[in-house]
């Protein structure tokens, strides 16, 4: 077994220190017994039955995704093996449906993958989150549940900072800096099975020599397993690797986009870079790394910061937007792409 790198861990954790001295970092960290006191969580440590029986309690009929997996993948949500398609089919279903078929393929040897990912939880289970609240948050953050057997999701990143605990079962999680991306292989930007690229590479049985950098990435990934009641704080952008480790397991998510309350761009930075690949594709190396020196200078700052020397009325878009400018912009890309 790889030996990977620990994170730093805590406990007690106040809002303050966690906003405060925790995010600003850009770290990750896990926080144990975060929300342990949660009923959700004393449900699941009772058994199986009382989490899905806690769960339903709050459901009002509304139908849920639900990803099935033939046996054969052994839990792991992936392409086919073209990459023209996924590995695993999609459809609706009630959610009190779902949990009895996950109580029931438990006692099984052979069965199928089945999970539900990202459920808004106040649409789908109205009155959960206020029973089990997220008290490092002072303003509202709508939580996502993620439900299933024992499934393996492949190393992906977020584009909001993340807070993940694990209310049933146990997670295992592996993450990599932002910084090892080459070394992850990520597939296609545009065809996913998520929303977000994930690495070729299976964590569990890499082929070094299709894709021998990932031995560097190994070599810098951190690795934790959860219990419930336990909490990761996982940056933006910091690809991360999660397996389910029981037959029924349940986690809790919450993503921000580095400020409670502020919403999320539009475009969004993954759309930015769909952008900008399409507009350098045909640029020679030299012309790149020209183009480089001048998204260090505006977008990263590397030197002196533009919004130094350019008076606060003349930044456009490098300052601050009012509305009606950041609408204008808006328009303005849209024509330009029309």
């Amino acid at each position: 077994m790889q030996n990977f790198l620990s994170f730093p861990e805590y406990r007690g954790v106040s809002r303050e220190q966690f906003f405060n001295d925790i995010v600003p970092q850009q770290k990750p960290v896990v926080i144990r017994g975060l929300v342990g006191d949660w009923p959700l969580v004393e449900a699941a440590l009772q058994s199986d039955e009382y989490f899905c029986r806690y769960l339903a309690q709050f459901y009002r009929g509304e139908h849920v995704n639900v990803v099935l997996g033939h046996p054969a993948i052994e839990g792991r949500f992936f392409y086919n093996d073209n990459l023209d398609g996924f590995n695993y089919i999609e459809g609706g279903e009630r959610l009190d449906l779902f949990l009895g078929r996950l109580l029931e393929l438990a006692g099984r040897d052979v069965k199928p993958s089945v999970a539900v990912q990202g459920m808004a939880v106040d649409k789908i289970l109205p009155g959960l989150s206020a029973a089990n609240p997220a008290a490092l948050f002072a303003e509202p953050v709508a939580p996502k549940l993620w439900v299933g057997n024992k499934v393996s999701v492949s190393a992906h990143y977020d584009g909001s900072d993340n807070l993940a605990c694990v209310v049933a079962g146990k997670r295992r999680f592996v993450l990599f800096p932002p910084e090892q991306v080459a070394n992850l292989y990520p597939g296609p930007l545009d065809y996913t099975p998520a929303g977000a690229p994930v690495s070729l590479v299976s964590l569990h049985d890499p082929d070094f020599d299709r894709y021998p950098r990932y031995r560097e990435a190994l070599k810098n990934a951190y690795s934790a397993v959860l219990e419930p009641g336990d909490a990761i704080f996982i940056p933006m952008l910091w690809w991360h690797h999660v397996d389910s480790l029981a037959e029924v397991n349940g986690l809790m998510n919450y993503w921000w986009n580095g400020s409670i309350g502020k919403p999320q761009q539009k475009p969004t930075p993954l759309q930015s870079l769909n952008f900008a690949a399409m507009a350098m594709r045909d640029l020679t190396p030299a012309q790149r790394n020209a183009w480089r020196a001048m998204f260090d200078h505006y977008l990263f700052k590397q030197g002196e910061d533009p919004q130094s020397y350019i008076p606060t009325h003349k930044q456009g878009v490098l300052g601050e937007m009012s509305p009606e400018f950041e609408r204008q912009v808006k328009d303005w890309f849209i024509r330009l792409l029309k």
